[in-house]
């Protein structure tokens, strides 16, 4: 073998070790980021049960629009510690995250988060929530309309049913407008199996029906 035969073959070796290196650091940081999110919504979800089990369970009106903040005091100290606001779930299709407010990349890697701007969950208004279509909102290729969606606040749970899917261009934000009627919008990410930056995004709105149930019952 030459000395440039055998400079190529090191020159593989060597691309190809550093590929190796790459992949697995790639795994890593990936399987920390799950991790991450999975100690997050756990301890989250244990703090946040146990909030809700010191509260009182009698009703209270749906349309107060004072928020949930001005309903019970502790909503206040919710947001305050670590910006947790509640929980969605969207039972049929097995959708349960804690909200947190805000939707930077760190804030979306560990929880679903409220989109700046749009009403808070328990409050009136238009809800807008944002959450990635390969974690929390995955679920949300298989929605129907009809589905029930509630959120859980320390004010209580607000039920709301899915009553539109749209597919939208990043642009048209005036899906998240203020609204007359209570309602939540959710936005993820589409189409769903696409690689890198999708671009648009799947819009699923839900209107609010019934009353607000204190206790988080």
């Amino acid at each position: 073998m030459n000395s440039g035969s055998g400079r190529t073959v090191r020159l593989i070796l060597r691309a190809e070790h550093f590929l190796w290196f790459a992949g697995f650091l790639c795994l890593g940081i990936a399987g920390a980021a799950i991790v991450e999110s999975h100690v997050f919504q756990s301890t989250e979800s244990a703090a946040f049960d146990r909030a809700l089990a010191t509260l009182p369970s009698e009703p209270a009106s749906a349309g107060a629009s004072s928020g949930a903040n001005a309903a019970h005091p502790s909503a206040a100290s919710a947001l305050a510690h670590g910006g947790v606001l509640g929980r969605i779930e969207i039972p049929r299709v097995g959708v349960r995250a804690m909200v947190r407010e805000g939707v930077d990349d760190r804030t979306l890697g560990i929880a679903v988060g409220h989109i700046p701007g749009t009403a808070r969950p328990g409050e009136s208004g238009n809800i807008g929530l944002a959450g990635h279509r390969d974690t929390f909102f995955r679920a949300l290729r298989d929605v129907r309309k009809g589905d029930v969606l509630t959120l859980t606040t320390l004010a209580g749970t607000a039920r709301y049913r899915v009553s539109s899917l749209n597919v939208v261009d990043p642009q048209q934000t005036e899906v998240l407008a203020p609204r007359a009627v209570n309602a939540v919008t959710l936005v993820t990410c589409f189409p769903f199996d696409w690689i890198g930056s999708a671009p648009k995004r799947y819009i699923v709105g839900a209107l609010a029906e019934g009353s607000l149930q204190r206790g988080g019952r």
